[in-house]
């Protein structure tokens, strides 16, 4: 049986809660951002998002050690995942969104990845962790 070490990670919510004077409320979301100062910053434990795969390494205790190998999706943070998928979802529109249309060959080639970028997306937004699991 082979050994892989897995690194995962969570996000931990940290926030602070000040007040800034400012002329508007958008001026004062900038100080705030611009802000570096987070001494008094707090931890929101109760909240910590979902833990997802960070680095895959073949063996034992090789993290960061070696060439990393590609981390399949479903294991991915949903957040990312969801970027990623807009980003496919935006080029399968983009395809057919074109003054002259498709093809027969253009469509048989396009709706299968289409179907499955679909797919894919329901499985992100029903937080399933691949488009073959079912709730």
């Amino acid at each position: 049986m082979s050994k892989f070490t897995i690194e995962t990670t969570y996000r931990l919510p940290v926030y602070r809660q000040r007040a800034y004077e400012a002329a508007t409320l958008e001026d004062a979301c900038l100080l705030a951002i611009d802000d570096d100062g987070w001494g008094d910053a707090k931890e929101d434990v109760d909240t910590s998002g979902e833990t997802y795969v960070t680095g895959i390494w073949s063996g034992a205790d090789a993290a960061h050690r070696g060439e990393a190998a590609a981390i399949p999706s479903q294991f991915r943070e949903t957040v990312q995942r969801k970027a990623e998928h807009f980003r496919d979802l935006l080029d399968q529109l983009a395809y057919v969104a074109q003054p002259t249309g498709l093809s027969m060959v253009d469509f048989e080639r396009w709706l299968p990845n289409a179907i499955a970028a679909v797919e894919k997306g329901r499985a992100i937004i029903e937080e399933r962790s691949n488009p073959d699991e079912q709730n």
